[in-house]
C-alpha cells in the first residue's frame, strides 16, 4: 500500500519528488525565452489579434521586463549562473532552466537571418514572415509544454533542445 502524498510533492519522472518550490522555478524560467521571442509574432499577431489577446496576461510582466536596458543579457546570466550552475537547486529545476537558456540562445537564429538577408518584398520576405511564425508557435508550444509539464512535475523534454540541456547538467 502506498502513502498519501501531500498536494505540494508530485511524483517525478525517475521516482524522485518535485516540491511546489522547484515546479514554480522550473516554469518561471521559461518566461526568458518567450519574452525573447516574442518579437517574432508580431506577424501573427497582425493577423490573428485573438493570438495576442490570448497573450495579454503577461503584458505587464513583458513591459516590465522590456522597460530595463539590457534586460535581456542579464536575465540570460542571472538564470544560467544563479540556477542553473547552482548545486543547491534540484536537478530538475536546473534542467528545465538549461533548457529555457538553450531555447533563449536559439531565439537568436531569427534576428541573424533577417539581418544576413535582409529581404523587403517578394519571395524573401514571403519566407521571413513563415519562419517567423514558425519560429514563435515553436517558442509558444515549448513554452506551454514546460510550464505545464512543470506545474504538473514532470520533466519536459524540448524537441531540440533536451539532449544540449542534459549535456551541460
Amino acid at each position: 500500500p502506498r502513502s498519501r502524498r501531500s498536494l505540494t510533492v508530485v511524483e517525478a519522472r525517475g521516482g524522485g519528488s518535485v516540491d511546489a518550490v522547484d515546479r514554480l522555478v522550473a516554469a518561471v524560467s521559461y518566461l526568458l525565452p518567450l519574452f525573447d521571442g516574442i518579437q517574432y509574432g508580431r506577424y501573427l499577431f497582425m493577423q490573428f489579434p485573438v493570438l495576442e489577446q490570448a497573450l495579454e496576461p503577461l503584458f505587464p510582466l513583458l513591459r516590465a521586463y522590456k522597460s530595463f536596458p539590457y534586460a535581456s543579457f542579464v536575465a540570460f546570466f542571472v538564470l544560467y549562473l544563479t540556477v542553473v550552475r547552482n548545486q543547491s537547486f534540484s536537478r530538475y529545476v536546473r534542467f528545465n532552466a538549461m533548457q529555457a537558456v538553450v531555447l533563449d540562445v536559439l531565439t537568436i537564429v531569427p534576428n541573424l537571418v533577417e539581418r544576413t538577408f535582409g529581404p523587403a518584398r517578394g519571395l524573401g520576405y514571403s519566407l521571413l514572415v513563415s519562419f517567423y511564425n514558425t519560429v514563435f508557435l515553436f517558442l509558444v508550444a515549448c513554452f506551454a509544454y514546460g510550464v505545464i509539464s512543470c506545474v504538473l512535475g514532470r520533466t519536459p523534454r524540448l524537441p531540440f533542445v533536451a539532449d544540449a540541456a542534459d549535456a551541460q547538467i
